[in-house]
């Protein structure tokens, strides 16, 4: 049978591991998928580059619309990144009758219900495994390996270079501005990180999951995004002292209010396998009602890692490319008229349990007058922590530090606590607040 043809949009990292991949493991990619898969075309601003990775037998272009115009071409690749011409390309390929992979979370987060729709309507297929978790197959997990089970929750490390950082802040000690400049000269860092480091990229992430989860439409408009920027050494010390790790976690929960969607620094049980993912290894807890809790781990960057899953798409279109589009899996895991309206909810709504910690003047009194404006406000207190006035430094005996770990309640609720115990003169900088999850 004749290969299927497959036409490369960006061939940076990602594009060059693809082509790789490939081209090393062609015989067995073959055996698996019916037919020969072959990037025959690609587009590239830098053509000279770009013919110096593929070869001679491949075609480079500088202009992906040429591409998407060749007939020939079953399988357009989209590497190049962003919402602008990125969303123009994917929609054109889907309008002229290609299948589309594409590693791009962004894209899917805020436009998938346009390009899901548009796909369906066109009878191909958008495939999207590489968008997140880099080569951890988590999207088949949820579409395809979870589908008898009705998803209670997700809770993913889905970004490795925060998950460095924060690795790097335990392990040395050090403040978030340290690690993040050691990060960026080590290459696990962006130039401008604010994707990362601000947990914009996990919310794309977790996101797309939400939506193939809980059957609802993609909403990242609807997420909850707080980064690690704020963290600080002591915090996390602290938590370890209290048997906990600080993680940037992606959550997504079914509750009988509606969807919760959010990303924020999270305290973790330090005895939970999650706790443990180190350094810019990625890892993705998900809990059914029928298989229990679920752990899925690797590498989530890299070329090679990614590649191997956008090659895994690839060969999941080859085998289904000449299947009826109605027996296909469908984008999001539910048939598109049993996507739900079910709400996400806001922030406010959300229910969880805290960390909070606070700088206070090292006076008789203090501790019972947060404590007594958190038990005024219904909010329970799990465990306290009060460091030693003369550990802090520069500080002598007139300030301390108080850990007050809280037992669950309604983010609104402890936003009204909040505000009340920063009120207080005793309470001398602002108070941190982290949230924390048992993920039992």
């Amino acid at each position: 049978m004749k290969p299927i043809q497959v036409g490369l949009l960006g061939i940076g990292t990602v594009g060059s591991g693809t082509f790789n991949v490939l081209k090393r493991n062609q015989q067995d990619i073959q055996g698996r998928a019916g037919r020969g898969i072959e990037i025959t075309m690609v587009a590239d601003l830098d053509v000279a580059r770009a013919q110096s990775v593929v070869g001679p037998d491949v075609k480079v272009v500088n202009d992906a619309r040429a591409v998407i115009a060749n007939p020939d071409i079953d399988i357009v690749i989209e590497l190049i990144g962003g919402y602008g011409i990125a969303k123009a390309l994917v929609l054109e390929a889907i309008a002229a009758g290609k299948h589309v992979v594409t590693a791009n979370k962004a894209l899917l987060a805020v436009h998938g219900t346009e390009i899901f729709a548009a796909a369906s309507a066109k009878g191909v297929m958008v495939a999207f495994e590489a968008a997140v978790a880099g080569g951890i197959p988590i999207i088949k997990a949820l579409r395809e390996g979870l589908t008898a089970n009705r998803i209670q929750w997700i809770a993913g490390i889905i970004n490795g270079t925060t998950n460095f950082i924060l690795s790097e802040m335990r392990d040395k000690g050090l403040d978030f501005d340290v690690v993040l400049k050691e990060a960026q000269r080590l290459g696990y860092a962006e130039a401008d990180p604010t994707f990362d480091i601000e947990g914009v990229d996990a919310a794309h992430k977790v996101t797309l999951m939400s939506a193939i989860a809980f059957g609802i439409p993609v909403q990242f408009d609807k997420a909850y995004v707080e980064g690690i920027t704020k963290l600080g050494a002591a915090d996390i010390k602290y938590a370890e002292q209290l048997g906990y790790r600080i993680k940037l976690l992606g959550i997504t929960k079914r509750t009988p209010a509606g969807i919760e969607l959010r990303v924020h620094p999270t305290l973790v049980p330090a005895k939970r396998l999650i706790a443990n993912v180190e350094g810019a290894m990625n890892a993705v807890m998900a809990h059914g009602d029928a298989v229990g809790t679920t752990l899925y781990y690797g590498k989530g960057a890299g070329s090679e890692p990614t590649a191997s899953a956008v090659i895994a798409d690839l060969v999941d279109i080859t085998r289904l490319h000449t299947a009826d589009a109605a027996q296909r899996v469908p984008h999001l895991a539910f048939q598109p008229d049993a996507i739900s309206n079910t709400p996400v909810l806001a922030m406010s709504e959300v229910v969880t349990s805290y960390y909070l910690r606070l700088r206070v003047a090292d006076e008789a009194g203090v501790l019972a007058k947060v404590t007594g404006l958190l038990a005024e406000a219904g909010i329970s207190i799990d465990a306290v922590l009060q460091r030693e006035a003369d550990e802090i430094s520069g500080e002598a005996a007139t300030q301390t530090d108080v850990i007050i770990l809280t037992h669950d309640c309604a983010e609104a609720k402890m936003n009204a606590a909040l505000a009340q115990m920063q009120a207080l003169p005793t309470v001398l900088q602002p108070i941190t607040r982290i949230r924390k999850e048992e993920l039992a």
